[in-house]
């Protein structure tokens, strides 16, 4: 069985529904992903998977949702 595993990005620009619903979809669709959760006030995405989860590919959903990973 697979180790269940979590990690957290902070993402800027989001501000609306429309934002957690753009970067959910986008994350959600990560090979492995099995939750995200976007707290807008925290401006935190945390991303849960079983197994490991490619963080490259994390970092391009959100990307591609049209936000910016902060390290």
């Amino acid at each position: 069985m697979a180790t269940t595993t979590t990690a957290v990005y902070t993402v800027e620009g989001m501000s609306c529904g429309h934002c957690v619903d753009s970067v959910t979809r986008e994350v959600g669709a990560v090979a492995g992903v099995s939750g995200v959760q976007v707290d807008l006030g925290a401006k935190k995405v945390t991303v849960t998977g079983e197994g490991a989860v490619d963080d490259a590919a994390v970092r391009a959903a959100i990307d591609e949702a049209g936000y910016e990973v902060r390290d």
